[in-house]
């Protein structure tokens, strides 16, 4: 066993692993680690990982001068301890599994990502693991990451509505899920914004999967959202669509893994008038319930936990599962609720994965968590800044930033006017003030 400590923390690899220079750092701007580190939330660590597959994290939370009340995600926001209070004085030992992937594929070739995927979601794809400690205040004194053993995994096929969603005020099952397992068992969310069953083979997503799941391990298939909006000639929800997913299905138990089908969930649609929920994905949910019979495949059927989740909040509340004014995609309140559909569809299908499942009463989406209770803290929101001098300074002078910002859904995006008249070198108040996970305009 190689270690390496940096900066007070430990890293643990198998003999003979080679890990990259300088892979000890609090990335983003956030400063340097300490035992016993503390800072304005969120804050971040990473650290380049030898090889793609699934990690044990143990972190060592607390602060020697106050109590710490901390929260952790891992890669693009997924949920990994919920709220952990350490009185002052004191430090308590967590663990969980983070899965880090890359685009390439064993045999050669690799998934063709998306530009998002490059840019605002390339912590999903990169050779790095991170972490975010955030809540009122967090505080680690140590992380210890290791090569986890051999481990069952989840893999999740889907599209917008499972997968990392990278900005607030968007968010996804697929990101809760991880919170409600033991640190025994590993989820990877390969699931991708827009993506449909033919375009997640397409782009060789289930390629990617096939080449590393193992006998032992799930398929999640979730899709339908994108399915529905192919056309052409014989494209349906009982042709094509139930054609792919017997490819899932089938690839899936060739490989020795389980499937699981998962329904859509209902997009936010009521009846006018009424508070009843009305369907607007056509036959895709009845054709992945058709296929899980004659496949003998076990089913989580969102769709009909969702109608009831959103019907129980009513047309006033509803919306607040949902990202902003969006339908189709939901908040981190919505994600965390479906989440929790998604687990008691474990249970109620018997699945083997309950041996996995952290205690949790039985969920019954008729009667959600209170919206007003939920408290998993989110992501500041990202922010423009404009830096530049007295053209870009105010609108009284006829500047043009702060007629800029109001372009900006302030659910969505801050704008920030920060030009000056006299400003000479931005660059300085951009590496000052800024940080680097900003976005800059300069005029």
């Amino acid at each position: 066993m190689m270690r390496i400590a940096a900066l007070g923390v430990l890293a643990v690899w198998a003999a003979g692993a080679q890990t990259p220079a300088n892979s000890f750092q609090f990335d983003f701007g956030s400063g340097t680690g300490a035992p016993g580190y503390a800072a304005k939330p969120p804050f971040y660590f990473s650290v380049a990982v030898p090889e793609e597959g699934n990690y044990r994290v143990t972190v060592t939370l607390g602060d020697r001068d106050a109590e710490s009340v901390t929260t952790v995600k891992a890669e693009l926001r997924r949920l990994m301890l919920e709220h952990v209070r350490v009185p002052a004085g004191k430090f308590e030992t967590r663990s969980f599994i983070v899965n880090v992937r890359t685009p390439k594929i064993a045999g050669g070739g690799e998934v063709r990502l998306k530009d998002r995927e490059k840019t605002s979601e390339a912590w999903a794809w990169d050779d790095k693991l991170t972490l975010e400690f955030t809540d009122s205040h967090p505080a680690v004194a140590r992380i210890e990451i290791e090569k986890a053993g051999k481990m069952p995994t989840i893999y999740i096929a889907g599209d917008s509505t499972s997968t990392d969603q990278p900005l607030e005020p968007f968010n996804s099952w697929g990101q809760m899920l991880t919170g409600f397992f033991k640190p025994e068992i590993a989820i990877a969310n390969h699931g991708e914004s827009g993506e449909s069953l033919r375009g997640f083979i397409g782009e060789h997503r289930l390629e990617k999967v096939m080449s590393v799941i193992q006998p032992g391990d799930y398929l999640f298939i979730q899709m339908g959202h994108n399915d529905q909006k192919e056309r052409g000639e014989g494209v349906g929800a009982f042709t094509t669509y139930k054609a792919d997913l017997k490819r899932f299905v089938k690839e899936a138990r060739e490989h020795g893994a389980t499937p699981v089908l998962i329904t859509p969930m209902n997009r936010l649609n009521f009846a006018p008038g009424t508070g009843t929920i009305v369907n607007t994905l056509g036959d895709y949910p009845e054709a992945v319930r058709q296929e899980a019979k004659e496949e003998n495949v076990a089913l989580i059927d969102l769709n009909a936990m969702s109608k009831p989740f959103y019907e129980a909040l009513a047309p006033v509340d509803a919306h607040k599962a949902f990202a902003g004014n969006d339908t189709t995609h939901h908040s981190d309140y919505g994600s965390y609720e479906l989440a929790k559909c998604i687990v008691q569809g474990i249970k109620d299908a018997k699945l083997p994965l309950v041996e996995y499942l952290v205690d949790l009463p039985p969920f019954d989406p008729a009667h959600p968590d209170p919206v007003d209770k939920f408290d998993v803290p989110a992501e500041p929101l990202r922010t423009v800044y404009v830096i530049g001098d007295s053209p870009a300074q105010n609108a009284d002078r006829r500047g043009w930033a702060d007629p800029f910002a109001a372009y900006f859904d302030p659910a969505k995006m801050k704008a920030v006017n920060s030009a000056r008249a006299w400003m000479q070198q931005p660059d300085v108040l951009y590496r000052r003030a800024v940080g680097p996970r900003a976005r800059l305009f300069m005029d």
